[in-house]
C-alpha cells in the first residue's frame, strides 16, 4: 500500500465513465481538483458527501476546482446515483479496489472488498495538497474545508505575485 502525501504527484489512474475514460490527473491539469474514492451507491455518508460537493459546484468553479468521484460500482448503479442526486461532476464507475489500495493507497473494507472513504485535494501540477484516508464509514473531505484551503492558497499565490 503507498500512501499519498503532501507535494506526491498523483499516480496516473484511469477512471471508468458511461461510454468514456478519464485519465487522471491529466484531466484536471491547471485546474485544482477533489479526487473522492467513495464507498458506493448504498452508503448514506457517501451520498451525503457527493450532495455537499453537488451543492458547492458553483463556489468550486468560481475558485478553479474540478470534481471527480469514484467507486466499485458498476456502471448502471452508478447512472442511478448520478441521477438521484443531479450529479455534475465525473463520477466513475468498475474501479478495482485492489488496484485503489495499491496505486493510492486507499483502504478496503468488506467482501467482498470496497474502497473505503478517502480524498485527495490536487494542485495545478496534479500534486498533493491534502490526502484523506479513512478506515471506515466516517472521516472525509468536505467542501467547506476544500473552499477554505483553495482561497487560502489562491490569496497566498497572488500575494507572492
Amino acid at each position: 500500500m503507498n500512501l499519498l502525501h503532501p507535494g506526491d504527484a498523483f499516480p496516473s489512474v484511469s477512471v471508468a465513465l458511461a461510454g468514456d475514460t478519464l485519465s487522471l490527473p491529466a484531466a484536471v491539469a491547471g485546474d485544482y481538483a477533489v479526487v473522492l474514492l467513495f464507498r458506493g451507491s448504498w452508503c448514506p455518508y457517501c451520498n451525503a458527501q457527493l450532495r455537499a460537493f453537488q451543492r458547492a459546484q458553483d463556489k468550486l468553479r468560481e475558485l478553479g476546482v474540478q470534481v471527480v468521484a469514484l467507486s466499485i460500482d458498476d456502471e448502471p448503479t452508478t447512472q442511478a446515483l448520478i441521477d438521484k442526486h443531479g450529479l455534475t461532476f465525473p463520477v466513475g464507475h468498475s474501479a478495482d479496489p485492489t488496484a485503489l489500495r495499491e496505486t493510492l493507497g486507499a483502504f478496503l473494507g468488506g467482501e467482498p472488498p470496497y474502497i473505503q472513504s478517502t480524498g485527495f485535494v490536487l494542485d495545478r501540477e496534479g500534486r498533493v495538497i491534502v490526502s484523506v484516508y479513512s478506515s471506515g464509514a466516517i472521516g472525509r473531505l468536505v467542501p467547506d474545508d476544500v473552499t477554505g484551503l483553495i482561497r487560502y492558497l489562491s490569496d497566498h499565490e497572488a500575494a507572492a505575485a
